[in-house]
């Protein structure tokens, strides 16, 4: 069954080999050169050798995203390593953010990074429509 994000039950390693089969001018070596990741870590997501489970950075699955041909679109590729898509980026909303970090005492910012954890953790809301 198709998804909105995904083939159901796909991991990253099954979207990539799926994107190789799919595209076959495309190899492992452009889709990390594009994304810039290391083509052993790729390489690794691809052959299962290394898990995909929240241990990979956003801005690598936002790269990798990037870096795939259409009809892969982020929520995809998050979906397929087992996260959530967040927020773009906005960056006047992370300056603020910043800028009150920065006025909080040392306990407060300990306290607010983890009130931002747990706060990841939640479900997300949603939207009506």
């Amino acid at each position: 069954m198709q998804t909105p994000a995904g083939r159901a039950g796909e991991d990253l390693g099954a979207l990539l080999r799926h994107v190789l089969a799919e595209n076959p001018g495309l190899t492992q070596k452009r889709i990390a050169e594009r994304a810039g990741i290391p083509y052993a870590t790729l390489n690794a997501w691809v052959t299962g050798r290394r898990g995909s489970g929240g241990r990979i950075a956003t801005d690598d699955l936002r790269a990798l995203a990037d870096a795939l041909p259409a009809g892969y679109p982020p929520a995809r590729v998050f979906a397929a390593a087992g996260r959530r898509t967040p927020a773009d980026l906005d960056s006047e909303r992370e300056a603020r953010l910043l800028e009150i970090y920065r006025d909080l005492d040392t306990d407060q910012q300990r306290a607010l990074v983890e009130m931002a954890r747990a706060l990841a953790k939640l479900p997300r809301a949603r939207r009506a429509g």
